[in-house]
């Protein structure tokens, strides 16, 4: 009886924190307030498309072209979207195995534990509020500029805001346009999917028209610009197709990871979706290659119709398009940019309420966005106070304050994706084979720890002992992706290598090549979804490393407003999610039922 007391009273505060659901309760839970079963294939195609292709396409090829890479801009939007794939071949096996709301947070919860999956969703709140804060305050500078920027001088010029962290002046135009689109959204899921298909056709259209007209122009000159003919007055580097390096290359990189952010709005869409374990999947994968297929397509016309160092980093195709005196395509293509800078924001504010609805919930946070409306049947006081928080952001801070804060959060959500995956695959078999085979001891020496870390006795089922084997080596890949990383960016940022970092990535690189193939093999689950990632364990070890090396070339001012972000979380879930959490409550209420077993038992024995 005292075992059973002490089992329900003295649990430490870490177990308790990393408490995990199981896919089983996640895929089929009842749920009381569920959401309506309205997105098709096409749908979610058009979401993940909608919600990515914009400011890639439109802002960040000139702006990456002129400051870091020249010509070379294709590369590093190549070098981008292999991040982004191995991250989305993660996103979609999660998706066929947790046909959920709530995306990388619901992913967390399964393969992490409780706090990790909380502090992931909180990070999210934040992504896609600056996402479509940012987007919106974009959207009101495309408009403006045309007509010489009479809001911008008016609203300065009328509401100045003389605060060094804030905006020269409020933004009531993104503010407006962000209410707007969250009543439409918070209106019915199947009348704003229908509005971001029509937005997303017309993005499209845009981009072919960029494409053939830009054909017209194209010199190969502009990709092999001499040092000598670039003008002094310009930063233009050593000239040709590399005028910055490879280190222009990788840091121009991490600004392009920019336009692939949005993809993962398709994995929140598992209790909207009709056939969530093979539609998500499949329009994450499509979704993806469009995305790809119109960044390259977009930065190798750009860079070849006009010389890299010309480039206007604001609105590179208006420039280009004003030089050479194409007036009626440069009002194509900014209205072509207006409907894709809406189509972005609708697809960060879409999965927010989302996000909020899931870990509501769950307990982890307030009730109130758990509630979906019996009409829309969407989470329609959740969107509309995340419409809101949105809408302050975008008026009160500028676009270059709010980009700066969004890359770190996804990178960070793409990597605990593909740790859960990995970890998923290692450790998750319940079969009665698996229980009977497995002894329990784990004795510690040399031998034992080389034949348990490469499997030498090639056991072909997971045990709970190979599952902990598997763990640890995942954790510890995780430590020496971290050090490699930051050695190469040190190096990157000296200019060269020294003896320390030389040696350190050397080092470090080794122990990935050997503790990838510890992990390969190890035994995996039978265990597999609908869509599995091909290649474990290595297209999620090498998609870690790609955004940890990403992360890793983001500025320390960001670092430190993502952490402090983060502490207000955690002192969230310490005095409201922690104890309302619906996994603890389940607990407890099997603790109090085995209680009062082992009562009523030993009141029959006396």
């Amino acid at each position: 009886m005292a075992e059973f007391r002490n089992y329900k009273n003295d649990q430490s505060l870490i177990k308790t924190m990393l408490r995990r659901k199981k896919e089983s309760d996640l895929s089929t839970e009842p749920t009381k307030n569920q959401l309506s079963r309205v997105l098709g294939l096409v749908d979610l195609i058009s979401l993940g498309v909608g919600s990515t292709l914009g400011l890639g396409a439109y802002v960040l090829a000139g702006e990456v072209a002129v400051k870091f890479t020249g010509p070379a801009v294709v590369l590093s939007f190549a070098f981008a979207a292999v991040a982004s794939a191995l991250s989305g071949l993660c996103y979609a096996e999660f998706a066929s195995r947790v046909p959920k709301a709530g995306s990388a947070y619901a992913f967390s919860y399964v393969g992490i534990g409780e706090i990790v999956a909380f502090l992931i969703g909180w990070d999210l709140i934040l992504e896609y509020s600056i996402g479509c804060a940012s987007i919106a305050r974009a959207l009101s500078g495309h408009i403006d500029k045309p007509f010489g920027h009479p809001m911008r001088e008016y609203l300065q010029q009328t509401f100045p805001m003389h605060v060094d962290f804030l905006a020269p002046y409020p933004d009531l135009f993104s503010f407006t346009s962000i209410l707007m689109l969250t009543l439409l959204i918070a209106w019915g899921m199947r009348e704003s999917s229908f509005l971001n298909k029509i937005f997303t056709v017309v993005n499209l259209l845009t981009v072919i028209t960029v494409v053939l007209t830009g054909l017209i122009k194209v010199d190969t000159y502009n990709w092999n610009i001499p040092k000598e003919d670039i003008p002094l007055d310009v930063k233009g580097g050593e000239g040709g197709f590399l005028p910055f390096g490879w280190s222009g290359v990788f840091v121009g990189a991490a600004t392009c990871f920019y336009g692939f952010v949005g993809f993962d709005a398709i994995a929140t869409t598992g209790e909207e979706a009709k056939r969530p374990t093979r539609d998500i999947p499949l329009a994450i994968v499509i979704s993806l290659s469009i995305i790809t297929l119109s960044y390259c397509s977009v930065a190798i016309i750009l860079t070849l119709i006009w010389p890299y160092y010309k480039q206007d980093p604001e609105a590179p195709f208006p420039h280009i398009y004003q030089e050479l005196g194409w007036q009626a395509l440069e009002w194509i293509v900014t209205i072509g940019a207006v409907f894709a800078l809406c189509t972005n924001m609708i697809g960060t504010l879409f999965p927010l309420p989302r996000i909020l609805y899931s870990m509501a919930s769950d307990g982890l946070l307030f009730h109130i966005f758990s509630k979906v409306d019996s009409k829309t049947k969407t989470p329609f006081w959740g969107t509309l106070i995340c419409g809101a928080f949105a809408a302050v952001l975008s008026s009160l801070f500028d676009l270059q304050q709010l980009m700066n804060m969004m890359s770190i959060g996804t990178l960070m959500a793409y990597s605990l994706v593909c740790i859960c995956v990995l970890i998923l695959r290692y450790t998750n078999d319940d079969s009665e084979e698996c229980k009977v085979r497995d002894n329990g001891r784990f004795r510690v020496s040399l031998m034992r720890l080389l034949s348990s870390s490469f499997n030498l006795p090639n056991s072909q089922i997971t045990t709970k002992n190979t599952g902990r084997t598997s763990v640890k080596i995942i954790l510890v890949y995780l430590v020496v992706a971290i050090c490699f990383c930051s050695s190469v960016s040190i190096a990157q940022t000296e200019g060269k290598f020294n003896m320390i970092t030389y040696a350190a990535c050397v080092v470090s690189g080794v122990l990935l090549l050997v503790l990838c193939y510890s992990l390969s093999r190890q035994p995996q689950s039978t265990n597999r979804p609908t869509f599995h990632v091909p290649c474990v364990p290595f297209v999620p070890c090498l998609s870690v490393v790609l955004n940890i090396y990403l992360m890793t070339q983001l500025d320390t001012s960001t670092w430190i407003r993502f952490t402090v972000w983060l502490f207000i979380g955690l002192l969230v879930y310490l005095f409201y999610g922690l104890r309302n959490s619906v996994e603890r409550l389940n607990q407890r209420r099997i603790l109090d039922e085995t209680y009062m077993k082992q009562i009523r038992y030993e009141i029959q024995v006396y």
